[in-house]
């Protein structure tokens, strides 16, 4: 595919380019921005919404400041698209998220201009702050750091922290707070009703702009009258908000709420702040989808939309029919079975509702059911004191953030034994999102947790099942990890089963070669063990189902059969389910040989599933590939 590029854009290959353009010349270029973003997105699914909403600061950013040399970090990076067609990607933007492509965020080794690497939230006040230190230690005071920051991830409490410590700082940082009141679905908490306070009280608002441009906002008045403006201000804020600015308290200059979706004034409004050192924040009201009438109108399900038809914006649905639903419906469907029948049953999760289905209880059982915001500690640890009343919540966290609340896991649940089921959705390798969202790590650093049981399924009537199991009494700290996307069984829905932990079971008997799995990517193993008996190649395979604990039977069964063992995950080689087998081997003093095949010790890029599954040999093929080699 190639995009058609707007005669303005067709001549902007850097920053520099862009500054060669009039003011007035801008909302044009932010329309041709747009057009791209949305030809390329409709046929190559990404980030849509955040993007389009914040093309005119993207444009007003690098129009105004001095990059690479100021610094510019986009918090998440789902809103950095402009960004990068800015700055010397337009010709591969057609690319992102594809299998050797650009990054669908912003990434250091990709350009001198993506300052920081980013992926996951409420990162970026902490590293411009730690830019703007080092720069002032470097005698590079007069560059500028900005930190560009949503509405959602300000609830992230490593936002809140940086922001403490800036305030002290005196660093000449910039925070730019895009409101545009949604992460993926509808923000929540305190911090979203105290912006929308802030955003419709516009009688302070507008006067206590026009008395800081005034009198003190880096004009010759100087620190005197901006000391008076302060007086003001206070006396204005007090008469006209009910409560105190919450940024003002951690001693950021604050401005705004403005609109972020006119370029123009914008470019106005950032050269100004040029001027003022120290702290400042600036909120701006965007629009999520802009310029797109659906994304708009529907701003969750245009977030990340999937193919769709660029004229009329309809989304293309899977031609599902007949085929194994995803992980997440059947996470979804069956917390609500399990909850219908068990009455302390709650459901919680991280701003990821939509995401793990867990807004399907939240609609149906609203008072049970529980979205706490970008705050994966504060989700655990929630979850944790739930438990300790004698409620069963189910933490739905993807496996790549469940990494920000370990500590909580350890100290809050394991160490208390706490009836806490976690599940860890989007386990392994996710595909077109990279290296940040992959979800390599969690089988290693669960496993090494005393207390926890640890499981995996092979499909969609095994997680049923584990979730089944989960929720019984005694069972205490318990998680399950399984992947993004489709299962392998349209007839899913089967009666219970209780699973007993640490008991895994034979899929096939063999003759030469057994192959122990862990979860969906089983299914490989089946696929490449059929290959091979067609070949004349007898394999055995176990499922282990479980990681934690181990079925020492089912090991013990299997190394007095079979002398070379082949182990096949969807994470991290290291730590993993090879390493607790070799470790069993060692314990009990057999001599097997095993391969390992899993997540090699490297971050892994972008691409589709079946791309990534091929590069680390442990798609179906790699792993006949790995029985050949063996027997040769």
């Amino acid at each position: 595919m190639t995009p058609a590029i707007g005669p303005l854009l067709a001549n902007i290959d850097s920053p520099d380019d862009l500054k060669k353009l009039s003011v007035e010349e801008l909302p044009k270029l932010c329309d041709e921005i747009r057009s791209l973003i949305i030809d390329v997105i409709s046929v190559n699914q990404g980030h849509l919404g955040a993007s389009l909403g914040t093309v005119d600061l993207a444009v007003a950013l690098h129009y105004v400041f001095d990059t690479p040399k100021d610094k510019v970090i986009w918090d998440v990076g789902h809103q950095a698209y402009a960004h990068k067609i800015l700055t010397g990607r337009k010709g591969m933007f057609h690319t992102i998220r594809m299998y050797k492509g650009i990054s669908g965020f912003p990434k250091m080794s990709e350009s001198e201009y993506d300052a920081f690497g980013v992926g996951h939230s409420s990162t970026s006040i902490s590293a411009a702050l730690g830019m703007g230190v080092a720069a002032r230690l470097s005698g590079n005071g007069n560059h500028h750091q900005v930190a560009v920051i949503g509405d959602g991830a300000m609830t992230g409490g490593m936002a809140m922290e940086a922001l403490n410590n800036a305030g002290v700082s005196n660093a000449n940082l910039l925070v730019i707070l895009n409101d545009n009141q949604i992460a993926i679905d509808k923000n929540v908490g305190a911090i979203k009703d105290y912006l929308a306070d802030i955003v419709t009280s516009r009688t302070y608002n507008k006067i206590r702009d026009k008395i800081w441009f005034l009198m003190g906002g880096g004009t010759k008045y100087g620190k005197n009258s901006r000391a008076v403006v302060k007086q003001l201000g206070n006396a204005v804020k007090s008469s006209i908000l009910t409560r105190s600015n919450l940024f003002e308290a951690f001693n950021f200059r604050y401005f705004g709420p403005v609109d972020g979706n006119d370029v123009i004034r914008l470019v106005k409004l950032l050269s100004d702040l040029k001027v003022i050192h120290g702290p400042k924040l600036l909120h701006l009201s965007t629009v999520k989808g802009k310029g797109f009438e659906k994304a708009e109108k529907d701003q969750t399900s245009y977030h990340a939309p999937g193919v769709f038809d660029r004229t009329t914006g309809v989304i293309k649905e899977d031609k599902c029919h007949g085929l194994a639903p995803k992980y997440q419906t059947v996470f979804g469907r069956t917390i609500i079975e399990l909850a219908e029948k068990n009455p302390k049953i709650v459901g919680v999760t991280p701003a990821m509702a939509s995401g793990c289905s867990l807004n399907i209880m939240m609609n149906k059982m609203p008072d049970r059911a529980f979205d706490v915001g970008i705050a994966e500690q504060h989700a655990v640890t929630f979850s944790a004191g739930l438990a300790t009343e004698g409620y069963i919540p189910f933490c739905n966290i993807y496996s790549t953030f469940m990494q920000r609340a370990y500590d909580q896991v350890i100290h809050d649940v394991a160490l208390q034994k706490l009836h806490v089921v976690f599940c860890l959705d989007r386990g392994g390798l996710v595909g077109e999102d990279g290296p940040t969202h992959h979800g390599a790590f969690d089988l290693a650093y669960l496993r090494c947790i005393p207390n926890l049981i640890v499981a995996s399924p092979l499909n969609e009537e095994e997680l049923r099942n584990l979730m089944y199991t989960a929720q019984h009494d005694g069972m205490g700290p318990f998680a399950i990890r399984y992947p993004r996307g489709r299962g392998v069984m349209p007839q899913w829905k089967t009666d219970f089963r209780l699973l007993k932990p640490g008991v895994g079971r034979m899929i096939r008997e063999g003759k030469e070669i057994a192959i122990l799995s862990i979860g969906h990517v089983g299914n490989e193993v089946v696929k490449a063990c059929e290959t091979l008996e067609k070949e004349g190649v007898s394999i055995a395979h176990g499922d282990m189902r479980f990681l934690k604990p181990l079925d020492e039977e089912l090991l013990h069964a299997i190394l007095k059969s079979y002398k070379t063992i082949i182990t096949v995950e969807d994470g991290t080689i290291i730590g993993g389910l090879g390493s607790a087998v070799i470790e069993f081997i060692s314990e009990h003093n057999y001599a097997a040989k095993v391969k390992r095949l899993g997540i090699p010790d490297r971050f892994v890029g972008q691409g589709s599933p079946e791309d990534l599954y091929r590069e680390c040999g442990f798609d179906a093929h790699g792993i006949e590939e790995a029985v050949k080699s063996i027997k040769l």
